[in-house]
């Protein structure tokens, strides 16, 4: 299996460290940045495997990364994962009108969010010994 790459977006450097080292330590190839624009020209340059969105990013939020990458013929079947503390169900909706594959709330578990990466790149069966 070659190397998946992800890109990983959070303006907080303890959630990025978290969710570097759980993706990093289980194979993946991990791209960190800290703000929306970044997020975009990484996605649009290292044209990642799937992307992992915070919502609340200077510059530019993640609804509106997310909605920029969806119109763009690249990223139209790229999973986007929104990783947010906003957990309301309006914001939940705003993130799946903006084009999200999936939207995990903060507090989250590095475990489940391992599992639901594997799952949006279709790896989720793999067995290891």
């Amino acid at each position: 299996m070659t190397e998946k790459k992800i890109l990983v977006a959070d303006d907080e450097p303890h959630i990025l460290r978290i969710v570097k080292d759980k993706l990093s330590n289980a194979g993946f190839s991990v791209i960190a940045v800290t703000n929306g624009e970044e997020a975009f020209t990484a996605a649009k340059s290292e044209a990642p495997d799937l992307i992992l969105l915070d919502v609340m990013m200077p510059k530019m939020n993640g609804f509106e990364v997310c909605k920029k990458l969806r119109q763009d013929a690249l990223f139209k079947s790229t999973p986007i994962i929104l990783l947010t503390a906003r957990g309301q169900e309006s914001d939940m909706k705003t993130g799946f009108d903006a084009g999200a594959t999936d939207y995990i709330t903060k507090p989250f578990s590095p475990r489940q969010l391992l599992e639901t990466v594997k799952a949006k790149l279709d790896i989720g069966n793999v067995k290891t010994q």
